[in-house]
């Protein structure tokens, strides 16, 4: 069985990047979103990504955002990987050449299979919380039975997930990865040493 991935995400610090890297993070999260509370300049992003050690991805998540800002945070920050979590069209994620993900708010009635068959072109599918008003971040769960088994895309679970809880998660939902920010910060945007310490500690207990 293949260990489970772990991203960070919402970082604004260099010292909390760091620690999540030695801790065994594979991914780093920056929000490029100006309306949530941990947005980052992409001029700290870019800092922040500068300093990171070798084979760590980083990511840049993006709102319903207009093509040419899309552009120019790429022009700034040298990102490996992008996640989309608006309404954004499978021919407009595709077209920044780097690879995606597309992140999905999870509720009755929504179709998972047919989403993910929508959106073929991504690396995975980012499950979340379906919160009104928001995309993310809010740290709420969902029930982790709406998710059916055999979606063709590899599946990164998200949504109030946290140490207490990512244990139950990854062996439940056995994703590719699991997708975490609020669950591991003392304020947004603000990571905890501890709780991220306790989180991965979490996540080996469900891999064995």
């Amino acid at each position: 069985m293949n260990k489970t991935a772990v991203k960070i995400c919402g970082l604004t610090r260099e010292e909390d990047a760091l620690a999540a890297a030695r801790l065994g993070a594979h991914a780093l999260g920056f929000v490029f979103y100006a309306r949530s509370p941990r947005y980052v300049e992409p001029v700290r992003a870019a800092a922040i990504v500068r300093v990171l050690p070798p084979f760590v991805t980083s990511v840049g998540l993006f709102v319903n955002a207009q093509a040419g800002d899309v552009e120019r945070v790429l022009d700034e920050v040298p990102l490996d990987l992008l996640q989309f979590h608006g309404e954004e069209t499978p021919a407009y994620c595709a077209q920044f050449r780097r690879p995606y993900i597309k992140a999905l708010r999870v509720r009755p009635g929504v179709d998972l299979l047919q989403y993910a068959r929508q959106y073929e072109g991504a690396r995975g599918l980012l499950l979340d919380a379906f919160v009104e008003g928001t995309h993310g971040g809010t740290g709420s769960g969902f029930d982790w039975n709406l998710i059916p088994s055999g979606l063709p895309l590899p599946v990164v679970l998200s949504g109030g997930i946290n140490a207490g809880n990512v244990t139950a998660a990854i062996q439940r939902v056995r994703p590719c990865a699991v997708d975490v920010s609020s669950g591991v910060e003392s304020a947004p945007g603000i990571k905890d040493a501890r709780k991220m310490t306790d989180f991965f500690q979490g996540v080996r207990n469900a891999d064995g």
